[in-house]
């Protein structure tokens, strides 16, 4: 687990380590910008390209400048470096790096004027501003940006997209930089994970700069990024002598006269995931479609009479993959038991016409929404930050647990945390991936996990099963992650 930090707590950071290292800031400047160095010649492995530097007067613009020195040590044959000197201001970093860069070769273009800036180039290194700007961009600065994004030229962005705010809500009009790639410092920034993001940048990727780890996971943060040590901590063996009764009773009920698929999924799903028993509460006109699908899945049909009694038999109920919303007695009923619970699809929507049902959930059931159910339920939202921030809220004043599923899925914890899970890719945009999603907490929640294991460990599984198979398919369908879980579990546990 990675803690994520506002830019404000990594400028903290930056201190705490220069400190701490009795190490000067230009020296701390001088091993970010190498790392980038690094990162940079695994994506551009051709040295003859053209390549534009862009210098904003800051520290960003210093990172900038040593990058261009540097990159030339490297022989990359053709760099220009343009200084956007629309301000009296530099950092004093910036004024060290500009005179090493001065004693080199690499052409160094002072741009007082939009006008001045006519790039021949093949590449963009964008070091105008970094995570530090606090204000819309405007002016000249603006007319640069304006300039640079019309050019339509391959851009890498040094830490963060000039113009692009490291947290907050992305404003729909984003006026700042167009980056294909960022090559961030230490940790991502924590808006890269909200789909506005894709307005500033398609990729990101995170280089170690040395800044103390220890100082880093030690401040206070509600945003944790989950690992690949986390799932695999998380991850229980089988022992020997365990048999189907070692790994819990699942009831789905789901599916409905025209929606059998997303049981079927849901089902399948928890089979793979290792749940002892997996029963489906269904239709009588879907037990053809069950039985010659999932002979290993039992069914309770809907038209039977569900006591108490009967529902008590189940160790955990997820509820609402393809169901139909005109269920409402069944969802009473099963959130009446105070057993574990995963509330998915109709049942959503069921609740959200259903407040009181909503207040008399169990303590740390899981909710599963996609952004339109979770805004039927809690008021609609303009910016994902303000979404993520209310579930973050409601999860904590209700003790539930919300994953608000996206490509990367943001989980709201009952203490207030947001872990946001990384597996996952687009060719995962299919039809049945939540009723897959569904599924697997289920069975993990019938194997004892608590709550919180089972959500982040089934979301990594359910992305990283989707990223396996997205190597050899450019479309995943929910029913191949569905049989791929096992395989991503046995990985994990080797």
């Amino acid at each position: 687990m990675q803690t994520l930090l506002t830019s404000a707590q990594m400028r903290e950071t930056d201190a705490y380590t220069i400190e701490q290292l009795k190490i000067s800031s230009l020296k701390l400047m001088e091993k970010a910008a190498k790392a980038f160095v690094k990162s940079f010649k695994k994506e551009v492995e051709d040295k003859t390209i053209r390549i534009a530097v862009l210098c904003g007067p800051g520290n960003n613009g210093g990172d900038g400048l040593a990058i261009a020195r540097l990159l030339a040590d490297e022989q990359y044959e053709d760099i220009k470096v343009y200084v956007i000197d629309f301000s009296a201001q530099q950092s004093d970093d910036f004024k060290e790096n500009l005179i090493r860069l001065s004693k080199t070769k690499t052409p160094i273009v002072k741009i007082t004027d939009v006008g001045q800036l006519e790039l021949q180039a093949d590449l963009i290194i964008d070091a105008i501003f970094g995570s530090g700007l606090d204000r819309p961009l405007s002016g000249k600065y603006l007319d640069v940006i304006t300039t640079v994004n019309e050019l339509n030229l391959k851009v890498i962005a040094v830490d963060v997209p000039s113009g692009f705010n490291a947290e907050g809500a992305i404003l729909k009009d984003y006026k700042g930089i167009r980056a294909d790639l960022v090559i961030s410092f230490q940790r991502p920034k924590i808006n890269f994970f909200f789909p506005e993001s894709s307005k500033a940048l398609d990729r990101f990727k995170v280089i170690d700069i040395n800044l103390d780890e220890g100082f880093i996971e030690g401040q206070k943060s509600n945003w944790k990024l989950t690992d690949k040590n986390d799932v695999e901590n998380i991850l229980k063996k089988r022992k020997n002598f365990s048999h189907k009764g070692t790994y819990g009773h699942v009831l789905m009920v789901a599916g409905n006269i025209t929606t059998m698929g997303a049981a079927l999924l849901s089902a399948s799903a928890c089979l793979h995931a290792g749940a002892g028993l997996t029963t489906v509460c269904l239709p009588q006109s879907g037990l053809i479609a069950l039985n010659a699908t999932l002979p290993e899945v039992m069914a309770l049909p809907r038209s039977q009479d569900l006591t108490p009694e009967i529902l008590e038999r189940f160790n955990v109920i997820a509820i609402g993959s393809g169901l139909g919303v005109d269920e409402e007695e069944i969802l009473t009923k099963v959130i009446h038991l105070n057993k574990p619970l995963v509330i998915d699809a109709d049942a959503l929507t069921m609740l959200s016409k259903r407040r009181d049902l909503l207040d008399q959930l169990p303590v740390e059931s899981i909710l599963t929404p996609h952004m339109k159910e979770f805004d039927r339920i809690f008021g609609n939202h303009e910016y994902w930050w303000d979404r993520v921030e209310t579930a973050r809220k409601e999860a904590m004043a209700r003790q539930l647990i919300i994953v608000l599923k996206n490509q990367y899925t943001f989980i709201c914890l009952t203490t207030g945390e947001v872990r946001i899970n990384q597996t996952g890719n687009p060719a995962m945009a299919s039809g049945g991936m939540g009723d897959v999603l569904t599924g697997i907490i289920a069975a993990l929640l019938a194997q004892s996990y608590t709550a919180q294991e089972a959500v982040i460990l089934a979301t990594y599984l359910h992305g990283k099963a989707g990223d396996q198979l997205a190597k050899e398919n450019f479309v995943v369908t929910a029913s191949q992650v569905a049989a791929e879980i096992p395989k991503v579990m046995k990985k994990l546990s080797d």
